[in-house]
């Protein structure tokens, strides 16, 4: 079975080497454009692209999937399989109709939930106990194909965004390799999503890490662990931005409206919110570097009765 791959993250990569460690030939990557990063704009490769270029598989990077010219290129690196993960195109029609098994997506969360851009986070953020990986036959709707196989991956309490990543992209390679030759046999049944069920990850924006106080300790302590490692939690200390990176929910009512610091210890301070109290403990100064808040506290005042933001 030959295969082309699409995708360009670090969830991406874990699939693609699973699939060439397999023994699968794999024709052509496919995957977003170099883009400039960092102070100095340097032009960087996506991450599946490194991958690709170590196990020396041709690397095809078109702006715009759809166009003629990048469809006629996909025929000539001729594939049984299109396996797509986080590419970040749309593909057309004729795109998915191309192979004989068409396109597959290994997608992180266990459909008809959380289809979109961000399901890993907001599985975190909504309070979700189990999340996973959803091999889907692709169709020409967003996330919206038949389910061919399906593995669950609980959501530890002190789960991170970061870390379910971690845990997703090692399911997804593992699941990926496991459905292909099931998928070349016709032994995978599959089985329609039921639309009253599905709900949407939108993507995420940066204003989405700003901490509303108002709300309960527990939504906050989920933003932060969800949002971990990006786009992060965040507050403003005298106008300047302060990521939280730890925290836990104190139960009982705070000392004062919301947003308040009720008390300070040596390596902590708790903050007053909608319902219960936040204990904060690790901590990032807008230029600094991440911190135990019982270092931040030695150039940092927080007091009782100093309210956030502020």
């Amino acid at each position: 079975m030959k295969v082309i791959f699409m995708g360009t993250p670090d969830y991406a990569v874990g699939a693609l080497q699973a699939i060439v460690d397999a023994g699968y030939e794999v024709t052509a990557v496919v995957t977003q454009p170099d883009k400039p990063k960092g102070r100095g704009k340097e032009m960087q490769m996506p991450p599946v692209k490194e991958c690709a270029i170590k196990n020396h598989i041709p690397v095809l990077q078109p702006k715009k999937i759809k166009e003629a010219q990048a469809i006629e290129e996909l025929r000539r690196y001729e594939a049984d399989i299109f396996v797509v993960a986080a590419f970040g195109q749309i593909l057309s029609k004729e795109i998915l109709e191309m192979p004989k098994y068409g396109c597959v997506n290994i997608h992180a969360s266990l459909l008809p939930k959380y289809r979109g851009a961000a399901p890993i986070q907001w599985a975190i953020l909504d309070g979700e106990e189990k999340t996973g990986i959803t091999i889907m036959q692709m169709n020409e709707g967003i996330d919206t194909g038949d389910i061919l196989m399906q593995e669950e991956v609980p959501i530890t309490a002190d789960e991170t965004g970061e870390s379910l990543f971690g845990k997703l992209t090692d399911c997804g390679a593992k699941l990926i390799v496991k459905a292909l030759p099931l998928i070349e046999q016709g032994l995978l049944t599959p089985i329609k999503q039921d639309e009253q069920k599905s709900s949407y990850a939108k993507m995420l924006k940066k204003s989405i890490g700003e901490i509303d106080f108002s709300k309960e300790a527990a939504v906050i302590e989920r933003k932060v662990r969800g949002l971990n490692s990006w786009p992060s939690a965040y507050t403003k200390y005298k106008g300047k931005t302060l990521k939280i990176w730890s925290a836990s929910v104190e139960s009982g009512d705070g000392k004062g409206t919301p947003g308040t610091v009720e008390s300070v210890s040596k390596d902590s301070f708790i903050v007053c919110t909608g319902k219960d109290r936040l204990k904060i403990t690790s901590v990032q100064p807008e230029g600094k570097k991440r911190m135990e808040v019982s270092a931040f506290l030695l150039g940092y005042q927080v007091e009782a009765g100093m309210v956030f933001p502020n």
